[in-house]
């Protein structure tokens, strides 16, 4: 599933490619087709994300709320338009782009209100800069739950996703399955710091990157890291691999139904 720093960097591209003009609606698919009616040929005022929920505003007509999922996905391409390929539930284009939306967990046209509720549920994001951390300490620093639970949690942190929370506690030498209430109110603070630069960072450059200069490959000689998610990180799907600072087997379980690495030396229980 995307972590924040996707939909942020889709907000801001959409938003730099439609709003303040016009734009043609429709849903190839068919499953967003009455939606999409209303919409066609409306103003797109502005695109905004919060946490893993991406957010079309088209004023008095509504909002479009898309929520990726596992399997959701936008491709961009330039004009003239093609004929849809696959299941394309929403195309939206523009003066020179064209936007397919397809397998979205959700594509729905919502009013303000149902916005509103969808974002009092969640909790504070490190991209936006509304974000209040305290409201994220405060759940954090009551609860016997995991902070590495805690932290995949949107109604306690919203946008961080399975990288980010490995990486941000192996960053900070925090073991996973610490207490969120035993987590030390300034570790807390510098961890929200930290990933309000990598998340930044990851809108920046469409991946996800956490190693320090002195670890990347180009300075310690390994081979940069394989992997389709792209980025190089500590800990993330390294399991069993020598850890980058101590050289210890990373360890890897599954917590609630994701999995979860860390390194036993760098994060001592």
């Amino acid at each position: 599933m995307p972590e924040g720093h996707t939909l942020h960097r889709l907000a801001r591209l959409h938003q730099r490619r439609y709003a303040g003009a016009p734009v043609r609606v429709s849903s190839p698919q068919g499953r967003f087709a009455t939606e999409a009616a209303r919409l066609d040929g409306a103003t797109f005022v502005r695109a905004e994300a919060h946490g893993k929920h991406l957010f079309h505003d088209y004023g008095p007509l509504g909002v479009v709320h898309v929520h990726l999922g596992l399997y959701g996905a936008f491709t961009e391409s330039p004009l003239p338009e093609t004929e849809p390929v696959g299941q394309v539930r929403m195309r939206l284009s523009g003066r020179t782009q064209w936007t397919d939306l397809r397998g979205p967990t959700r594509c729905e046209l919502l009013t303000e209100p149902e916005v509103d509720a969808i974002t009092a549920r969640l909790g504070p994001d490190p991209l936006r800069r509304d974000a209040r951390p305290e409201l994220a300490w405060q759940r954090i620093s009551r609860s016997r739950t995991s902070i590495a639970a805690q932290l995949m949690d949107q109604k306690v942190l919203s946008g961080v996703g399975n990288v980010y929370r490995a990486e941000v506690l192996f960053r900070h030498g925090v073991p996973p399955m610490l207490a969120g209430r035993d987590l030390d109110e300034t570790v807390w603070k510098a961890m929200w710091d930290d990933l309000v630069a990598l998340m930044r960072a990851g809108v920046r450059s469409g991946r996800i990157d956490t190693v320090a200069d002195e670890h990347l490959p180009e300075v310690t000689g390994r081979a940069p890291r394989q992997d389709r998610h792209g980025g190089e990180v500590y800990v993330y799907r390294r399991a069993g691999q020598p850890c980058l600072v101590c050289a210890a087997p990373v360890a890897h379980t599954e917590l609630a139904g994701r999995h979860l690495y860390w390194c036993p030396a760098c994060q001592p229980a």
